[in-house]
């Protein structure tokens, strides 16, 4: 812990006598509504709101992997000032949904490039164009199809580029020196996943980018998650891949042998757990279960 927090976690402490619990937790809230948590290499990670946010400081340089939204974005980079006074060199997105980017506009001005895939670019300004928030956005300006590499101090940062799966166009971006990968929305740990069919979705090609993970990545690599039932396992390894993994391909199976049994979608919209699954967790198996319907049926 450091000077600042342990200044804050003791005034809390003291406070505590005189607060009932109700009171007590929005204090340590409203105190602390984000977590800073250092990984190693220089990487940390940063959740508040949205999906989480990864971090490098080095010595000649900082990076950042997607923004959460504005308010959130302002916290980190007045935390990131703190710790350094160094440029930060790269703004990264893993895709264009709002708690991922929406936040890149508190970093205009600050971040020398915005990276991102081709698709997530697209996909960015057409929702912006559709929510009339083209001037909220500050979109990337470096784009790339199927990698991109770039050192900021002593680390290699490398973002690839495996086919449509949460959307088209989602990145993992490896800090190799660290070996870490931020997975962004490609790994909802334990939680059932929000598939974008408007942004080109693919349930069944999901399955085979995360076969390209696993074999691209080693087993001593620590993976990003970009949401996580439990907040605190947000970060976790292979073996978290291959339990969502599984679950997508029991999905897809499933609703595969729901359709060729002639079963209506309303019918299999009624379903609330999928047969072999007991590690997913809350709200939301009956988006999975219309984004694979309609990706089946062509609908």
């Amino acid at each position: 812990m450091n000077r600042r927090n342990f200044i804050q976690a003791s005034g809390l402490t003291l406070g505590a006598f005189t607060l009932s619990g109700k009171e007590l937790l929005a204090a340590m809230l409203a105190e602390n509504p984000y977590k800073m948590k250092d990984l190693r290499g220089g990487v940390g990670v940063f959740t508040e709101r949205g999906g989480t946010i990864a971090y490098l400081i080095t010595p000649k340089g900082l990076a950042v992997v997607d923004s959460q939204f504005p308010e959130q974005s302002n916290h980190l980079i007045g935390e990131l000032k703190k710790l350094s006074d160094k440029p930060i060199q790269l703004l990264i997105n893993t895709h264009h949904h709002g708690d991922h980017s929406g936040g890149n506009i508190s970093f205009k001005g600050i971040a020398e490039h915005v990276v991102a895939h081709e698709n997530s670019l697209k996909n960015q300004k057409a929702s912006a164009e559709k929510s009339k928030t083209e001037d909220k956005q500050l979109y990337p300006d470096v784009t790339f199809k199927d990698t991109w590499k770039q050192k900021v101090g002593n680390e290699s940062i490398k973002a690839h580029y495996f086919g449509a799966g949460h959307t088209n166009g989602d990145s993992l971006i490896h800090f190799e020196h660290a070996n870490i990968v931020h997975m962004g929305d490609l790994l909802f740990n334990r939680r059932y996943p929000f598939v974008d069919r408007s942004a080109g979705a693919s349930v069944k090609n999901w399955v085979s980018v995360l076969d390209k993970a696993l074999a691209t990545f080693d087993n001593q690599t620590l993976f990003v998650f970009g949401h996580a039932f439990d907040p605190e396992k947000i970060t976790g390894n292979k073996d978290d891949i291959r339990v969502f993994q599984d679950y997508l391909s029991k999905l897809w199976n499933f609703v595969e042998a729901e359709v060729k049994a002639g079963k209506t979608k309303e019918e299999i919209l009624k379903t609330t757990a999928i047969p072999g699954v007991s590690e997913m967790q809350g709200d939301g198996i009956q988006r999975s279960l219309q984004s694979t319907y309609e990706e089946i049926t062509g609908q």
